[in-house]
This record gives structure tokens, C-alpha cells and sequence, in this order.
């Protein structure tokens, strides 16, 4: 089992700034990726960004490119969202995910195997 705790959301203005945490612990040494995800109230949930623990490679969604920078430290099993000139559009619940298997689209949730319990994101205009 894999435990995620996310931290770091909050209120902000527009062009604020946030930067959110995702701490893993449990049965951590097999994670391939860790990413996260956003659901805004009647909405799906849609992916933001991920990062690939062996070779690095990072992907965001169009919406948060220029914007949002991922992070992690594979060794601490952290993975950090720096999230820069937020937008009301921006407001969700995020949610850090972690995946085991190379199988699967990286960009799709139903891939990630573990999931934290979300935080608040509230971008007022």
C-alpha cells in the first residue's frame, strides 16, 4: 500500500501564486510516475502534469504549460506543483497520484494507482 498527503492549497488572488506538496510513503521503491490532477465542482477530473521517476520526462496539460512547474525528489518520494499566474479557471480540488505500472497513458487517471485525498485550490478574480 501507498499512502499520498498532499499540502499547499489555498485561497489566492488571480496572478497568485501557489505551490503544492505530494509526500508518499508505504511501498514507494516501484513508483514509475507520480502526477497530478484537478476536479473542478460538476466536472471531470483532468490531468496537469506528471514526472517520470527513471528518466525524468515531465508532460503538462496545454491548459497549465508556462504556468505550472513539476518537481520531485525521487529519493524523499516528494513531488512538488509550483503553480505561477493562477487563473479563477484554476480553481479545483488537485489531487497527487502515483503510478506503478509502464503500462497505461500517462496523461489518463484511470493509469495511476494510488491517490491522495485532494486540496483546495480557490483562485479568486
Amino acid at each position: 500500500q501507498v499512502q499520498l498527503v498532499e499540502s499547499g492549497g489555498g485561497l489566492v488572488q488571480t496572478g497568485g501564486s501557489l505551490r503544492l506538496s505530494c509526500a508518499a510513503s508505504g511501498r514507494t521503491s516501484s513508483t514509475y510516475a507520480m502526477g497530478w490532477f484537478r476536479q473542478a465542482p460538476g466536472k471531470e477530473r483532468e490531468f496537469v502534469s506528471t514526472i517520470t521517476w527513471r528518466r525524468g520526462n515531465i508532460y503538462y496539460a496545454d491548459s497549465v504549460k508556462g504556468r505550472f512547474t513539476i518537481s520531485g525528489d525521487n529519493a524523499k518520494n516528494t513531488v512538488f506543483l509550483q503553480m505561477n499566474s493562477l487563473k479563477p479557471e484554476d480553481t479545483a480540488v488537485y489531487y497527487c497520484a502515483a503510478k506503478y505500472s509502464v503500462m497505461g497513458a500517462l496523461l489518463l487517471s484511470t493509469s495511476y494507482d494510488y491517490w491522495g485525498q485532494g486540496t483546495q485550490v480557490t483562485v479568486s478574480s
